[in-house]
């Protein structure tokens, strides 16, 4: 496959409503497309960096510019190309992780695309539609968040994760619980919020039996994660501090989770997301696949790759409805909790050209 240019395009989507975490509020998402032209066919990736860098290092204008001037020339310089070595050629460049996501997945959609397979059944998925669960960002009350919720089950989300962090947790937790009843599938996350000394309090979740506490201390702090799994019995899950397969064996060597977060974005790839769901599968660690607040295009992708077999949690691969009034593919709908995965070569969807070029913000094209 020989890579002809690649195109760097902004788009600017507002969100339905504010998104509030422990580490800042969104209002909208400024998003870095990338589009793979070769010359067999094309394909788009999508970069999750947020326009700051709050959530991770990695920050929209920053994956822009190693993308331009150091990961899209070392793919230039290649002597021979295609998906499976993006990882391999980048990799003497350090972190980045999610901008050499975007450009392997617009180059594994370009390839799939030539030769008419489709992700899903590439990465080696075994079910045709997945089950899907939503992630409640903070309230500013206690009813706020209940009419969220209770929205969101009525829409037939069938697990909801609430965002915590301290001041916010116990008592969102017992509402919900308390409105809702014990058969509904209840996590939480703490993007990192908490630190060892907060054990006791994140101990008081335990009596909600709640499938998970998802990344309650800092990204870097394993070896607490593996000290607080000692002293709270709701399993602990690990995002953030989940980067590659060789962190997520080293993660469950310590005893630090028994579950995992899998986003490809903060991995470097579908292909290093698939090596995760295998060290996983291989030590009985289930996991689900994380959400981004993706466009359809980045959307398309989580959902065939929720659809392999370690995937036996839903995850955050919401309906585009969620997030966007409109977005940049066909929507993704939700069809009694589940999204069906996509069939078509690649990715199986593609930008419609109308929305994609109202949303647009900047294009870059990059010739080869």
């Amino acid at each position: 496959m020989k890579l002809t240019g690649i195109e760097l395009r902004r788009v600017g989507m507002p969100l339905v409503a504010p998104f509030r975490t422990s580490f800042g509020v969104q209002h909208e998402r400024d998003i870095l497309l990338v589009r793979a032209v070769t010359d067999q066919a094309e394909g788009w990736g999508e970069c999750v960096a947020m326009g700051d860098p709050l959530y991770s290092p990695e920050y929209v204008d920053a994956a822009a510019d190693v993308l331009r001037r150091f990961l899209i020339p070392a793919l230039a310089d290649a002597d021979r190309l295609d998906a499976s070595l993006v990882g391999p050629i980048l990799h003497g460049f350090k972190g980045h992780r999610m901008a050499k996501c975007a450009l392997e997945a617009a180059l594994l959609d370009a390839e799939l695309r030539a030769e008419g397979r489709p992700l899903a059944r590439e990465l080696g998925a075994v079910r045709d539609r997945v089950p899907c669960g939503v992630s409640v960002g903070i309230m500013d009350s206690i009813p706020q968040l209940l009419d969220a919720v209770d929205g969101y089950v009525d829409a037939g989300y069938v697990r909801i994760k609430l965002k915590i962090e301290p001041g916010w947790d116990v008592e969102p937790v017992r509402a919900v619980r308390e409105r809702f009843g014990d058969d509904l599938l209840l996590q939480v996350d703490a993007n990192t919020a908490y630190t060892l000394a907060d054990a006791a309090q994140l101990a008081r979740l335990d009596p909600f039996e709640l499938l998970l506490i998802e990344q309650p201390l800092d990204e870097e702090d394993v070896l607490g994660h593996a000290e607080l799994a000692k002293l709270v019995r709701t399993p602990i899950c690990l995002d953030e501090s989940i980067t590659s397969a060789a962190t997520a064996a080293a993660a469950i060597t310590l005893g630090a989770c028994r579950i995992v977060n899998i986003k490809p974005g903060r991995v470097g790839g579908y292909l290093e997301a698939r090596r995760i769901h295998d060290v996983c599968m291989a030590h009985g660690i289930a996991v689900w696949c994380g959400g981004m607040l993706e466009t359809g295009i980045g959307r398309a992708a989580n959902v065939a790759l929720a659809a392999l077999p370690g995937f036996t949690l839903p995850g955050d691969t919401s309906a585009s409805d969620r997030y966007f009034t409109s977005d940049v593919t066909e929507r993704f709908v939700l069809d009694a909790g589940h999204l069906t995965v996509p069939t078509g070569p690649g990715l199986g969807v593609a930008p419609i050209p109308e929305q994609l070029a109202a949303i647009t913000t900047a294009t870059e094209w990059i010739p080869l």
